[in-house]
């Protein structure tokens, strides 16, 4: 505890000028509760405590809560994305032609990995995606996905920005975001276009929730959410295919010839959620979620004068004239190709159980939890060079499947004695999680090693290999879990928190983690100072131990294909090169700060942090491959290993630091006929790199993406006004300075990009007390950021990595009826 106080005086001492500053800058800021971040001091919030009753004021670890109506007021049909939006420590990368993240767009707080922020739905863990991000500062990230869940269905969306591991187990270093639904009796169905100022990405969205009182004083939700999101592309043709159709003018080229932009998109996404009194001594309950969907997008092209693995040495006289005589990639693609990458994926997650929660001084929850992810990958428009003239163009490349079954019991205990203000809450229960994660197989061809390869050339789907047979396999794991966390209310001001998890994993051993927290409020239900500290842990899933894959990249200079291969870390040739068994990443989370609530609208709060892990998973470096290694990986099933230039796998490999500040301010108040509300948002957050192999001077690249990778200020400040049947609105979005990155053949090169600013507006008319039309527009300025020249060569003009969205203005209409 010593050493937890000198980081946190010191972290006080650090930052409190900036706090103070920007106090001072945000006093007179507000926010209304119904349409900005945090609600109502006294709203209740189950986040971050098991104790009955806590509200978002008196909790002792902070916790901001978005309303349902906040949740639906941005254009986005995705879930993630909206919260980037809202809430300024959050950010969604949107990557184009990344194989697979552009479909996905995980979630990430203060620039961490996205599996270190937990998803909970109504307090449940939400099982992650099969997806795991294969490059940047996310290298190895295996989340959850919030595109999953529908918008509609959601009553709040609850967000613990304090580490919580010793509460809800593996992945809570950074946060929790807890979506509950909206289990209010009524109607709710929406409709809503929208289109870019360019005259693309239309999207189309229609959402229908509906809910009722059941006879025996239960409940019933359903809820279904149906969007389609269109192509964009911000683009200029390549270099590279403008001297190709000079060359060849008999050609007629596309232009351009691929599209960087958001990928088109079609989902369903559905919800329920009900229960039912059992007797008068407990309720059974049951609640979930479901969605399919499809998208696709444009990878890199392919130039024929700059591939020999797919055109062959000569492209005139075909890719290899004496293994398929006669055949010529050029009679099939004479102009070159652009693959298109999509996605096919289904998904489910389903809790149940029976609570009694109406005692005031024992409750208990005994529940089961199944989640799963099914992700299938295609590539159309493509071609297996090495099977020549047998190659089909289109693919089925195989799936990735994650599944989560969990059984917990929970239970409180609230004791009364003679010592303590209130009775101590006692809150103790166990946990049995098992994570199951699958690869099958593609198309044979999508993967097969033709006789081409012998000539040189590519095997497997060119742009994204497909999952081969010895790739394919189920692998699972299992863990034993017990808690406790006990609350105890010294005085009607002042109250401590203890709670320690013990978790036992079969594929590495045993985990222990605690947290200690506590709060004191000033002046009663208006000034409190709160503080905690905690231990934490991302336990590495089965996926991150087994997987392997394959990829395809462009040198953004050679604008060569560079054809990789990621192993397991327990293959025998990656233990050659120095790899070891995954181990668990491990945190420690400092974090204080004051929050008040004023008589006259006027609340806010201050809260500093400091999150250090250890051992953070990485992709290695790429170790290039000699011959008798390449026979080796041959030798040891991994197909395809022929085309490798070099191979990485998972490591342990450093530590970080991250440091930051977040504050809020709000203000609500009458103005003329009308009532006017101002909300203020800012989160600064830095992160080093402090040991490990990034440390060395000879990673300065690769330190650079987990360091600046990331803006490190973030602010949104909206302003309403509502007077009769309209209400405006005003949002002003600021994402700071950051560092994008790009590899080539000789390195990694690196390009700033200074702070932007957009401001969203759209005014909303009431026609009835129970319709509404809402119309405005997001980045209304039509604003684009600077552009990134180190990837030109490539077609793109903004970078690929940008925290925001680079499309431009993008207007919409939306009506809504509420019954």
């Amino acid at each position: 505890m010593r050493t937890a106080g000198r980081h946190i005086a010191g972290l006080f001492a650090a930052t409190a000028a900036s706090a103070m500053a920007v106090a001072l800058a945000t006093s007179a800021q507000a926010q209304d509760a119904s349409t900005t971040s945090s609600t109502a001091a006294g709203e209740v919030v189950v986040t971050g405590t098991r104790e009955v009753g806590t509200t978002v004021f008196s909790s002792l670890s902070p916790v901001s809560v978005y309303s349902g109506q906040t949740l639906n007021s941005t254009i986005s049909t995705n879930l993630g994305q909206t919260l980037a939006e809202i809430s300024p420590g959050f950010d969604v990368k949107r990557l184009p032609a990344a194989d697979g993240p552009e479909f996905i767009q995980p979630l990430s707080q203060y620039n961490l990995s996205p599996d270190f922020t937990l998803i909970l739905l109504n307090g449940k863990r939400f099982h992650n995606s099969a997806y795991i991000e294969g490059s940047g500062n996310s290298s190895g990230s295996q989340s959850s996905d919030l595109n999953q869940i529908p918008s509609i269905a959601l009553g709040s969306a609850q967000l613990l920005t304090d580490g919580a591991s010793a509460q809800y187990g593996s992945d809570a270093i950074a946060g929790v975001v807890n979506l509950i639904t909206n289990i209010k009796p009524g109607l709710d169905v929406f409709a809503q276009g929208s289109q870019y100022y360019a005259g693309d990405g239309t999207s189309g969205q229609f959402g229908l929730r509906a809910a009722t009182a059941l006879p025996g004083g239960g409940h019933l939700m359903v809820a279904t959410e149906y969007s389609n999101d269109g192509l964009t592309s911000r683009t200029i043709q390549r270099p590279d295919a403008i001297s190709f159709q000079a060359a060849n003018p008999q050609l007629t080229l596309s232009n351009p010839v691929q599209r960087w932009g958001n990928p088109s998109t079609t989902s369903w996404k559905y919800a329920f959620d009900g229960a039912e009194p059992i007797g008068d001594f407990a309720e059974g309950y049951i609640f979930g979620t479901m969605s399919n969907g499809s998208g696709i997008a444009d990878i890199n092209w392919r130039n024929p004068t700059t591939n020999a693995s797919v055109y062959g040495a000569n492209p005139a006289l075909g890719a290899a004239p004496n293994i398929f005589p006669g055949f010529n990639v050029n009679n099939i693609y004479p102009g070159g190709f652009t693959p298109r990458e999509g996605t096919n994926y289904n998904d489910q997650q389903v809790d149940i159980g029976i609570r009694n929660m109406k005692s005031d001084v024992f409750t208990w929850d005994v529940s089961a939890s199944y989640g799963h992810n099914d992700t299938g990958f295609f590539l159309d428009n493509s071609i297996n060079a090495s099977l020549g003239p047998a190659s089909p163009l289109n693919f089925q490349l195989g799936h990735y499947m994650d599944t989560d079954f969990d059984l917990n019991a929970d239970f409180n205990y609230r004791l009364k004695n003679n010592f303590t203000a209130d009775p101590i809450d006692i809150a103790f229960g166990a946990q049995r999680r098992v994570e199951t994660f699958e690869a099958r197989s593609g198309d044979l061809a999508s993967y097969e090693v033709g006789p081409g390869a012998a000539a040189g050339l590519a095997p497997g789907a060119n742009g994204f290999p497909g999952i081969n047979l010895q790739q394919a396999g189920t692998h699972s794991e299992t863990s034993y879990a017990g808690y406790v966390d006990i609350a105890v209310p010294i005085t009607k001001q002042a109250k401590i928190e203890f709670a320690a998890r013990d978790e036992s994993y079969d594929l590495f051993g045993n985990t222990f983690n605690y947290k200690i927290a506590g709060a004191y409020q000033f002046i009663p239900d208006q000034l409190q100072m709160h503080v905690s500290y905690n231990t934490g842990f991302k336990a590495p899933t089965p996926g991150q131990i087994f997987s392997t894959s394959t990829n395809q990249g462009l040198d953004s200079v050679t604008l060569q294909l560079v054809t990789s291969g990621r192993i397991s870390p327990l293959n025998p040739l990656a233990q050659a090169l120095g790899a070891k068994a995954l181990t668990p990443e491990t945190s420690t989370d400092i974090n204080g700060g004051i929050n008040w609530h004023t008589h006259f609208g006027l609340s806010g709060s201050v809260d500093l942090f400091q999150i250090d892990v250890a051992n953070r998973l990485q992709t290695s470096p790429s170790f290039t491959l000699t011959p008798a290694e390449i026979a080796q990986l041959e030798a040891s099933g991994v197909v395809g290993a022929s085309a490798f230039s070099s191979v990485s796998f998972y490591t342990n490999a450093f530590s970080t630091a991250t440091r930051g500040i977040n504050l809020s301010s709000t203000y609500i108040r009458h103005l003329g006929p009308g009532s006017f509300n101002l909300t203020g948002l800012f989160s600064y957050y830095n992160t080093q790199v402090t040991s490990g192999s990034l440390s060395a001077a000879t990673q300065d690249a690769a330190r650079l993406e987990y360091e600046k990778s990331a803006p490190d200020y973030n602010a949104t400040v909206t302003a309403t006004y509502t007077v009769g049947k309209f209400s405006a609105l005003g949002r002003m979005r600021y994402y700071g300075s950051w560092t994008d990155s790009s590899g080539n053949a000789t390195g990694t090169l690196f390009e700033s990009f200074p702070g932007v600013a957009f401001l969203d507006l759209e005014l909303t008319y009431k026609v009835t007390p129970n319709l509404f039309i809402r119309t405005g527009a997001e980045n209304i300025g039509d604003f684009y950021p600077a552009q990134a020249t180190n990837q030109a060569n490539r077609g793109l003009i903004y970078s690929r990595n940008s925290p925001y969205d680079t499309n431009g203005g993008d207007y919409f209409v939306r009506v809504q009826a509420d019954f």
